[in-house]
C-alpha cells in the first residue's frame, strides 16, 4: 500500500480519538434566536439595578421582565461562558466592589452569589477569560487592574493579580480636566486565543499587555509591557479582530479609532494608524465610548457621546484598514454602550442621558444600521449584555 492511503487511514482512525480528547463546544444555546438581555444602569432617583428582557431575534419581539436584581451602580456587565452567571462592577467613588449573580433562565431574575472588593475606586469595567476562570477588572479612579479567580460555583474568589500604574507621570494634555492627571484604567480584555490581556489606560495614553495563565487565573506583565498611543488620545475601550491580527481602540479624548497590529505569538502591539470617528465638519464636544467588531469581522462600530451617533467602518481583514461608511443617529442622548446580539442581526444601543435603549437591525451584507422600530425606556442605561436561552 502506498504512503498516502496509509496516512489517510491513520488520520481517519485518529478523528474519533481527537474528538473525544477535544470535543467541539456544545451547540450554542439560544440557536433558536431567543436571548435574555440584561441592562446595567447608574442607580439614582429612578434606576434600582439591573433590568431584564427576553428577546426573540427571529421576530424582533422584546418582552420586559422587570428588575432582575437591585444593585448599586452596576455600570458594566460580563456573562460567564457557561451562561449560568452574570457579573457586574459596582461603580462607586471609594472601595469599589464587583458582584457575581446566578441567572434564572426561566424568569431572568438574578440572585446574588457574592460580592468582592475590586481593590480600587470607581471600577468601570469587568470581563472574563474564555474559560470563565478569571474576572478582569479596571478601576478608573485608582488607575489599577485587578484579577480574581472565579469558582466552579460562579463566585468571585481570591485575587490573583493587582497592578497599578502610579509610577507613570501624566502624559496627556488633559490634566487640567482631571482626565489625564494620573493613570485611569478604563478596560481590560482577553485576547482571542486566551493568552494575553490588554488594558487601556485613558490617563496615560497607553495600552498595557499581560500574559494570562488559565490554570492559575493569574497575569504577569509581558516583556513589552505597554505601547503609547498619540498624546491626548485617551484610550477607553478596545476590540480584538476575530482573526487575531488587529486591535481597534476607541480614543475618548480625541474622537479617533487607533488601529493597532497584534502579534499573537508574543502579545506585542504595534500602533499603525488612527482615523476620526466624526465627519470633517463636526464642531462641538464628543467622547467615543463603546467599540465592537461585528462577529463576521467585516464591520466596526463606535458610539459617539455628544454627536450621539454610531459610526460604522468597513474592515479590510488583511491590512486592518478602516473605511468610514456612515453615521447613524443613536435615537437618544449620550450612547454610552451598545451590544451586538450573538446572531449578528441586531444592535442594542444604551442612551444614558435620555434613558432609552434603541434597537437597530444590522444588514447582513453591508453592516448598515436601520432602526428596528423599538426604543424602550431604561433609566440611565450603561451596559447591554445578551445571554442565549438555555
Amino acid at each position: 500500500m502506498s504512503l498516502l492511503p496509509c496516512l489517510t487511514i491513520a488520520l481517519a482512525a485518529l478523528v474519533p480519538l481527537l474528538a473525544a480528547l477535544h470535543p467541539p463546544p456544545p451547540a450554542a444555546a439560544g440557536e433558536d434566536g431567543e436571548f435574555l438581555v440584561y441592562i446595567g444602569t447608574y442607580t439614582g432617583h429612578e434606576s434600582k439595578g439591573i433590568y431584564a428582557y427576553r428577546f426573540d431575534a427571529r421576530s424582533g419581539k422584546l418582552t420586559p421582565l422587570g428588575l432582575a436584581v437591585e444593585a448599586k451602580n452596576p455600570s458594566f456587565l460580563a456573562v460567564h461562558p457557561n451562561r449560568r452567571f452574570l457579573y457586574a462592577v459596582n461603580e462607586v467613588e471609594r472601595d469599589g466592589t464587583a458582584s457575581a449573580f446566578s441567572i434564572d433562565a426561566v424568569t431572568g431574575k438574578l440572585t446574588l452569589l457574592n460580592q468582592a472588593p475590586t481593590l480600587g475606586d470607581l471600577p468601570c469595567y469587568i470581563s472574563l477569560d474564555h474559560t470563565g476562570r478569571a474576572a478582569f477588572i479596571a478601576n478608573y479612579a485608582s488607575g489599577s487592574y485587578t484579577v480574581r479567580r472565579i469558582g466552579d460555583d460562579g463566585t468571585l474568589g481570591e485575587v490573583t493579580g493587582n497592578y497599578d500604574h502610579d509610577g507613570f507621570p501624566p502624559s496627556g494634555p488633559h490634566a487640567d480636566s482631571r482626565r489625564q492627571d494620573k493613570p485611569h484604567a478604563h478596560s481590560f480584555d482577553i485576547s482571542p486565543d486566551n493568552r494575553y490581556v490588554l488594558g487601556a489606560d485613558l490617563g496615560l495614553d497607553k495600552l498595557f499587555t499581560y500574559t494570562f495563565d488559565p490554570a492559575e487565573a493569574g497575569i504577569l506583565p509581558t516583556d513589552q509591557r505597554f505601547v503609547t498611543l498619540q498624546q491626548g488620545a485617551g484610550p477607553r475601550h478596545a476590540a480584538f479582530h476575530p482573526n487575531g491580527k488587529f486591535v481597534y481602540v476607541a480614543d475618548e479624548l480625541n474622537s479617533t479609532v487607533s488601529v493597532v497590529a497584534y502579534n499573537a505569538a508574543d502579545g506585542t502591539l504595534s500602533p499603525l494608524r488612527k482615523i476620526s470617528t466624526l465627519p470633517a465638519d463636526f464642531k462641538g464636544e464628543n467622547y467615543p465610548a463603546e467599540i465592537a467588531v461585528h462577529p463576521n469581522g467585516k464591520f466596526l462600530y463606535v458610539s459617539n457621546r455628544g454627536f450621539d451617533t454610531i459610526t460604522q467602518f468597513d474592515i479590510d481583514p488583511e491590512s486592518g484598514e478602516l473605511s468610514p461608511v456612515e453615521q447613524v443617529s443613536s435615537k437618544g442622548k449620550w450612547p454610552r454602550n451598545f451590544a451586538i446580539d450573538p446572531t449578528g442581526a441586531f444592535m442594542f444601543v444604551a442612551n444614558e442621558k435620555s434613558g432609552n435603549v434603541t434597537v437597530f437591525r444590522i444588514h447582513p451584507k453591508t453592516g448598515r444600521l436601520s432602526p428596528a422600530g423599538q426604543s424602550f425606556h431604561v433609566p440611565s442605561p450603561a451596559c447591554v449584555r445578551f445571554v442565549p436561552s438555555r
